[in-house]
């Protein structure tokens, strides 16, 4: 036992330095990997530049393992988070081995010490922490992007009523804006700036973004180009649905957050507050707890 437990502790301390070496010495990749890991390098940490570069040899092999249908559904989810931090495909199986083999490591160690609770929690950090960090992206986007579009689409409307085409008006409130939003209608110019049809380019931007409000932006601009309708008149009727559906969004947030606050009350500081009153109140009666112990 001691003897397994000192070749794992050797083998993470190796892996710790192997990993800095790579860091420092820039270690021989090959060029598609390489690529990989300099794309979005100025966008991320020093810690998951390192992770990145432990990794990277090892993505390939992770993704051979995860099969073409799961990168693909991988590969979505990491547009849909807006790639936080330069973070590709390549990057998240170089994350995902490395995660995965510290939290292998860990749950051999503790489980030999016998601390299954922390063995099934380093199993579970290493399986899912890369997950949780697209999750949390893709929500964190989402609710940015809602809240920018609709005072974008005011702003988007008036300028189209000064007279500018719709080109050139997106491309003008575009570059006033900042955020996840802004970059996707960059991103919209440029394919159309490519000789992508506008339709085709705005289909990308519904796909490239699991929201409904930006459905609803999408699918109003094409049945308008369609049946002629001012665009003006679209524009304002769009943000004013908008923000109604932001209202009951908000109003349903607030009534499932009654219950679990509720919850939360029921079930840590009623029994607490009635400890301490009932504490207070037998140390405050003087009781002799002696004639009952017959200490």
């Amino acid at each position: 036992m001691a003897l397994l437990l000192a070749f794992l502790m050797a083998l993470a301390v190796w892996g710790i330095f192997t990993g800095i070496r790579m860091y420092r010495a820039d270690a021989r990749l090959p060029a598609d990997l390489a690529l990989a890991l300099e794309v979005g390098a100025t966008r991320t940490g020093a810690v998951d530049s390192l992770i990145d570069r432990m990794g990277m040899r090892y993505a390939p092999a992770v993704l051979r393992l995860m099969g073409p249908k799961q990168v693909a559904r991988y590969r979505r989810k990491i547009d849909l988070a807006g790639n936080p931090g330069g973070l590709t495909i390549d990057r998240y199986a170089a994350r995902r081995a490395v995660y995965g083999a510290l939290g292998g490591v860990g749950f051999v160690v503790f489980l030999l010490r016998g601390d299954l609770l922390v063995a099934l929690l380093l199993l579970a950090f290493g399986a899912f922490w890369t997950e949780v960090g697209i999750w949390s992206a893709i929500r964190i986007r989402k609710d940015v992007i809602e809240r920018t579009l609709p005072d974008f689409l005011d702003v988007l409307a008036v300028v189209v009523s000064a007279g500018l085409g719709f080109r050139q008006a997106l491309d003008r409130v575009a570059s006033r804006y900042e955020g996840p939003w802004a970059d996707e209608l960059r991103i919209t110019l440029r394919q159309m700036d490519l000789g992508m049809s506008r339709r085709q380019a705005f289909a990308e931007l519904r796909r490239r973004n699991d929201s409904e409000q930006v459905a609803m932006f999408v699918t109003a601009l094409q049945q308008g180009e369609e049946l002629g309708a001012p665009i003006v008149d679209t524009l304002v009727a769009l943000a004013k649905d908008m923000r109604r559906t932001d209202a009951q969004n908000a109003r349903r947030k607030a009534a499932r957050a009654v219950p679990k606050a509720t919850m939360m009350i029921t079930t840590f500081m009623v029994p607490a507050t009635m400890l301490l009153l009932g504490a207070g109140l037998l140390l405050g009666s003087g009781t002799d707890f002696g004639s009952i112990t017959g200490e």
